[in-house]
C-alpha cells in the first residue's frame, strides 16, 4: 500500500472544520426557525422545515420543546443531538488540534450513550417517566462526544494531497536496457524457419 501524502497548511482543515460547524449551527438555527416562522406569519417556510426534518424525527408534540404554541422541528432528544454536536463542533480546535488525525477509543463512544440508552429504557419498560431535560442532555451528550469521532475523518481527507504531485514519475528505460529488451523479445518469439508451411 503506497503512502498518501498529507498537506502541511492549515486553510484546509480549518475550512472543513468551519464548514461543519457552521453546517450543524445552521441545523439548530433551521430547527428553532420552523416555529419561529409559523408565530411571525410565514407558514409555507414553518411547514416546509417542519417536512423537512419529519424524515429524520418523529415530532412528537408531547416530546418536544415550545415556541409560543408551536413545537421544535424536532423532539427534544433530537434538539439535544444536534445542539450537543454544534457545541462541540464550534469549540473543537480548542479542544483538539485540526492537525490530528487520531479518535479515541472506541468504547468512550458506547459509554456515552449509556445514558440514553437508561433514560430510554426507563420510558420504554414504564419504570419511570423520562423528561424534556433528560431527553435533551442525554442526546446532547452523546452528539457532542461523536463529534471527536467524526472530525478527525474529514479532517484527515482534506490534508490528503488529492493531485498526486509527490508521486514519482515513469522513469524511461535506458538505451542499453531497451536493447536488452528487444534482443528478449526477439529471441523468445517463435521462427517461421521450424514450419515452412507458415511463410509466405
Amino acid at each position: 500500500m503506497s503512502y498518501v501524502p498529507q498537506s502541511g497548511s492549515i486553510l484546509r482543515p480549518l475550512l472543513m472544520w468551519f464548514i461543519v460547524a457552521l453546517g450543524s449551527v445552521g441545523t439548530i438555527a433551521l430547527i428553532i426557525g420552523a416555529p419561529l416562522a409559523l408565530k411571525a406569519g410565514f407558514p409555507f417556510v414553518g411547514l416546509t422545515l417542519y417536512r423537512a426534518f419529519s424524515y429524520l424525527c418523529h415530532q412528537i408534540p408531547e416530546r418536544s420543546f415550545f415556541i409560543g404554541e408551536h413545537p421544535f422541528a424536532v423532539c427534544s432528544r433530537c434538539f439535544g443531538l444536534y445542539a450537543g454536536f454544534a457545541t462541540a463542533a464550534v469549540v473543537y480546535p480548542l479542544v483538539k488540534s485540526l492537525r490530528s488525525t487520531e479518535t479515541p477509543e472506541r468504547k468512550w463512544l458506547f459509554v456515552a450513550a449509556v445514558p440514553m440508552a437508561i433514560d430510554f429504557s426507563i420510558e420504554f419498560f414504564g419504570l419511570g417517566h423520562n423528561t424534556h431535560s433528560t431527553r435533551f442532555a442525554t442526546g446532547a451528550l452523546i452528539g457532542a462526544v461523536a463529534v471527536f469521532y467524526v472530525m478527525p475523518g474529514l479532517l484527515e481527507l482534506s490534508l490528503r494531497d488529492w493531485g498526486g504531485k509527490d508521486q514519482p514519475a515513469p522513469v524511461a528505460p535506458s538505451l542499453s536496457s531497451a536493447s536488452e529488451l528487444f534482443s528478449q523479445t526477439v529471441s523468445s518469439a517463435p521462427s517461421d524457419y521450424s514450419a515452412p508451411h507458415r511463410r509466405i
